[in-house]
């Protein structure tokens, strides 16, 4: 019998491998992330950030049984969600998440694996533990043996954990390795933290562990004993997580150096491809595509580009290599813009092919740089508290933590980048301005392009909004009266309903769950939390008493902008608004609202 192998690491200290593990480490797949940075160009900015997603992949195999055994779970499922955290990320690409911005924005070059279109690493991890896994013969005959399982059944299972998808019978192993409290951000915060030197990601491991319940199959916030003061504090350690996750953002992935070192390296990795494809054809180039995913390390990723690229990329790389990172010459963010124009810059950002278009017209627009537009991604959603016999979501529990749901949300940065030699001669007021001009022009057009391709649900939310504006708003004597609407679950139920017909399907394409007793969609909670930081719509805290306890909940009003954005919508979406707009007066008496009155030039120009 094979023995048990020691790691020393760092963050963990020691962590035990046992035979199987073993075997799952020296496959090809996983040695490949030895070579591939966790946290790609970040140590052009931080030294010490050279760790790899090999430490991160061991971290939160760890930190997946740590949370195992808290739960209580069973020893073949710890085995199970061990696995599944050692092979979460095989098929991530080289050079972090890169290559997916690259696919987001080229859709023609998104490999097709068995009739699916891939773009996401998850996706790629999936294919690989299921399929290829399950071809290692000695590995086959183990889990034969040690499991008594088929191995395409059984790895078809890990997949599902690995990846997060909790159609699982037991929903609760895949929460384990993907969550919004999970094995996986737990081991990067405090990984990525340790090694560039960053503290805003230490959290307390115990308190959060501890304050993890199993309850109705799912993955909860709660106190084993069911205290109330164990409640506090599992709310507790969950915000410390939350908060940490909000400054990791903020300090590392969105610093101006680390972002320009991405762009660089995006924007030479698009041109090597574009040559590539040229040279051997489509089919040749997405098939180089899913080498990326499944063979290449950051190594060979670069050598790629160096064979591919024109000489304008590869002096991009040389200047990456050199340490001659270009410099921010022009900003704008949430903070300097107005709603509508961060409405439409978040809408395009969204949109690979619209971002691609923006950001290449823009550069032509201003000059030398390199333009970049971001928002946040992994917005929390679904995470649930237990709170006596009944649960409630985190968020809503939290008003500590809904906003810092919003203040994720919010981040969003339109970032024009210069080589260091020419930073010096540029005027950064007059490029600032001429990007405002240039952004203020261009991003009417390029929604208007991205809607004659797709149909864009959170712009039917916008719509829902505003036909619920349109129906209660009234005007007397300086005075406007506009409804609130109190309750979101009447959102969800409504788009729910909505969607059922032909003309608005595509419009409100969100699929929802009864998990909760009411129907739920984490994409339209993240929608909607999308337009309340873009500044659409406004978000009120409103306290109320159940089962002797009091609890908080949220109401919604569309804002000024939010009103002028929408009544532009309701021209583009003329035939759909009607509909939604009939449906509502039909339904009037049942929107669970309230009215409220102010003065109009409070409304109109306070937010202007």
């Amino acid at each position: 019998m094979q023995k048990s192998l020691l790691i020393h690491d760092p963050v963990h200290k020691t962590i035990i491998l046992d035979e199987f593990e073993q075997m799952l480490v020296n496959t090809r797949h996983v040695q490949r992330l030895r070579n591939i940075q966790q946290l790609g160009l970040v140590d052009t900015v931080y030294p010490g950030a050279n760790h790899t997603r090999f430490e991160h992949s061991i971290g939160t195999m760890h930190m997946a049984s740590v949370i195992g055994t808290s739960l209580g779970l069973e020893p073949d499922e710890i085995r199970m969600v061990r696995a599944a955290g050692l092979l979460h990320d095989v098929g991530h690409s080289a050079f972090s998440h890169v290559v997916e911005g690259v696919l987001k924005r080229n859709p023609s070059l998104q490999p097709d694996i068995n009739g699916n279109r891939l773009v996401k690493h998850e996706a790629f991890t999936r294919d690989i533990i299921s399929r290829s896994l399950p071809e290692d013969t000695f590995i086959a005959r183990y889990v034969e043996k040690e499991f008594g399982s088929d191995p395409h059944e059984f790895f078809g299972e890990i997949a599902k954990i690995a990846t997060g998808d909790t159609s699982l019978k037991k929903p609760y192993l895949a929460q384990v390795i993907a969550d919004d409290v999970d094995a996986d951000r737990i081991d990067f915060m405090l990984r990525d933290s340790y090694h560039t030197g960053v503290s805003f990601g230490m959290i307390d491991v115990d308190q959060i562990v501890r304050s993890l319940v199993i309850r109705n199959e799912n993955i909860v916030l709660g106190s084993p004993d069911g205290s109330g003061y164990g409640e506090d504090m599992a709310l507790t350690a969950a915000e410390s997580l939350l908060i940490s996750r909000a400054h990791h953002y903020t300090a590392i992935i969105h610093n101006p150096k680390t972002q320009a070192s991405r762009v660089m390296l995006l924007y030479a990795l698009e041109d090597a491809l574009g040559s590539y494809e040229k040279k051997a054809g489509l089919e040749k180039a997405r098939e180089e595509v899913v080498l990326f995913f499944k063979t290449y390390n950051d190594t060979d990723l670069l050598d790629f580009i160096r064979s591919h690229a024109s000489e304008k990329s590869l002096h991009l790389l040389a200047d990456i290599r050199d340490g001659n990172i270009y410099a921010p010459v022009a900003r704008l963010s949430q903070k300097t813009i107005p709603p509508s124009v961060r409405m439409a810059l978040s809408t395009i950002a969204r949109h690979g092919v619209a971002t691609k278009k923006l950001e290449s017209l823009l550069s032509r627009k201003l000059g030398d740089v390199l333009v970049d537009l971001s928002v946040a991604s992994g917005i929390p959603k679904s995470m649930r508290i237990s709170l006596g016999k009944e649960d409630a979501f985190f968020y809503d529990e939290s008003a500590l933590a809904n906003g810092l749901v919003r203040a994720i949300s919010r981040q969003l940065s339109l970032t024009a980048f210069a080589h260091p030699s020419v930073v010096t001669e540029m005027d950064n007021e007059a490029v600032s301005l001429r990007l405002r001009e240039a952004v203020d022009d261009l991003s009417p057009k390029l929604l208007h392009f991205i809607r004659t391709e797709q149909y864009l649900p959170i712009e039917g939310v916008m719509l829902l909004f505003y036909g619920v504006h349109s129906l209660f708003e009234d005007k007397e004597d300086g005075f406007l009266s506009i409804p609130r609407l109190r309750h979101i679950t009447w959102l969800y139920r409504t788009i729910r309903q909505l969607r059922g017909s032909t003309r608005l399907r595509n419009l409100f394409d969100y699929s929802f769950h009864e998990k909760y007793g009411f129907p739920y969609s984490d994409r339209l909670f993240e929608d909607i939390q999308i337009l309340v930081a873009m500044g659409i719509v406004d978000e009120d805290l409103r306290y109320y008493e159940k089962g002797g306890r009091f609890r908080q909940s949220y109401e919604y009003v569309l804002t000024w902008d939010g009103v002028e954005y929408a009544r532009m919508l309701a021209d583009a979406y003329r035939p759909e608004f009607e509909e939604i707009r009939n449906y509502l007066v039909m339904n009037k008496h049942s929107i669970p609202r309230d009215i409220v009155t102010i003065p109009a030039n409070r409304y109109v120009t306070k937010k202007r």
